[in-house]
């Protein structure tokens, strides 16, 4: 774990990485230390939030994190009850072996799954369009679906990407990117038992990275407000991702919408967003617009493949990176298997969550004693090279399996239906990561703070 909080430091420009207590034991299986990630970037994250009272009260509280805990709150934090959780996956979706290796195609959304067929038919399911992916050699398939605006990955190894020109570009980029502008102290007062009381975070995130950060935060006191369009569905990530936050719907391509948007933006502490990187500029709320509404605003986003480089703006998740970056050929590989093997959680999202959220809370404590506002960018590629070049350490063993004990005894409401939520995976001394709203429905709340 040393090896994940020495690279956090070097990102914060820190001398000494974070330290906290570590409890637990074992950890998930895989060929990369999945479980050290966990527990490494949600400590780092929780210690963030105790300098934050640290510096407001004088005394740093000290922070413990349990390996296990962290570890499944890297895959869902709930468990159902009484009703069933919906599958992940379209029925497109996944790794098919073409003429010359394998390559991933992600169909969730219904215009990536659009695009996907538009290339290889209209199949209902993996068993019929494995023939069509078989003819095609991964790159060429690759090129084809990116093309028409979908979603694909052909699997490469880790040599591979390290020579490839995005691989080069984004390996090259920093772990965060952190860019300052001045202004004045804003003295905002921290409640030690609930450090981010008050703050208005503006939440456009979907999936999974983006909804960590904000889920995080949420649990510390943040105003969270989640802003999705009229046609977003997260059937399986709602009751998980929602948690703590209220949830609205805005359609920017409505002009009283955007008016909203501005406000939002306008009257908010931090934004945080996971368009590619090009997106807001285009419908007109690039980051000098959002810097003109509100120039104290913190600004946290994230893409795919990293901010610099040919694929700069490449629409991308998780399961994609892994297939880019050689994870999941390493997988592979190390295993001995005759087909790719992933790591056994999204990793590279909820790793890539917990440090934007790193970024936010450093802007919020350095915002609060200098004046100071942060510009926070992170990519899943990159926190992919962050994966590759830490070696797992040496296990007790297996996790033990979930059990009543690792849960909240008080069933949930969660929008979908009851739930046990998992317990936090951190402690901080004297401030209990708490959440005092449910999960809910995506677009239940008004647009307003």
């Amino acid at each position: 774990m040393d090896g994940f909080l020495d690279h956090i430091a070097g990102a914060l420009g820190d001398d000494e990485p974070a330290s906290f207590t570590v409890t637990g034991e074992g950890g998930l299986p895989s060929v990369f230390a999945v479980t050290d990630l966990a527990a490494a970037t949600i400590g780092a994250a929780s210690v963030e939030v105790a300098r934050l009272i640290g510096q407001a009260c004088g005394t740093v509280p000290g922070v413990t994190v349990d390996r296990r805990q962290a570890s499944f709150w890297y895959d869902l934090t709930f468990e159902a009850l009484g009703w069933e959780i919906p599958g992940i996956w379209d029925s497109i979706a996944g790794d098919y072996p073409t003429r010359d290796g394998w390559i991933r195609l992600h169909t969730n959304a219904p215009h990536h799954r659009a695009a996907a067929q538009r290339v290889l038919g209209d199949h209902a399911d993996r068993a019929a369009m494995a023939p069509a992916v078989a003819q095609w050699k991964a790159k060429a398939l690759e090129d084809a679906v990116v093309a028409e605006n979908g979603c694909a990955a052909e699997m490469r190894s880790i040599e591979a990407w390290t020579a490839h020109p995005q691989g080069m570009a984004v390996n090259a980029e920093p772990l965060i990117h952190m860019d300052w502008t001045d202004g004045s102290p804003d003295g905002r007062d921290v409640d030690p038992a609930c450090p981010l009381a008050g703050l208005k975070v503006l939440d456009c995130t979907r999936v999974l990275a983006g909804p960590a950060c904000g889920r995080f935060l949420a649990g510390f006191g943040a105003d969270v407000l989640r802003v999705d369009p009229p046609w977003w569905e997260e059937p399986l990530l709602e009751p998980d991702m929602t948690l703590g936050k209220r949830c609205t719907g805005l359609d920017l391509t409505k002009e009283a919408d955007r008016e909203t948007f501005a406000r939002l933006l306008s009257e908010a502490d931090l934004f945080v967003h996971g368009y590619r990187s090009d997106a807001l500029e285009t419908i007109g709320f690039g980051f000098e617009t959002r810097r003109t509404l509100n120039p104290t605003l913190i600004d946290v986003s994230l893409d795919a493949y990293g901010w610099s480089g040919p694929w700069k703006t490449r629409r991308a998740f998780d399961s994609l990176l892994q297939m880019s970056s050689g994870i999941a050929h390493a997988g592979m590989i190390r295993r001995g298997a005759d087909k790719p093997v992933p790591l056994p959680v999204q990793a590279l999202d909820h790793a890539t969550g917990y440090l934007m959220a790193i970024g936010a809370l450093r802007g919020i404590a350095e915002r609060r004693s200098t004046g100071r506002v942060l510009r926070v960018r992170a990519s899943l590629a990159r926190t992919a090279k962050l994966v590759t070049d830490n070696d797992p350490e040496d296990l007790d063993g297996p996790l033990a399996p979930r059990g009543a004990a690792d849960f909240w005894p008080r069933p949930e409401s969660t929008g979908r239906g009851p739930a046990l939520r998992l317990k936090p995976p951190v402690a901080i001394d004297g401030c209990a990561m708490r959440y005092d709203r449910p999960a809910t429905a995506l677009r239940s709340s008004p647009p307003t703070w």
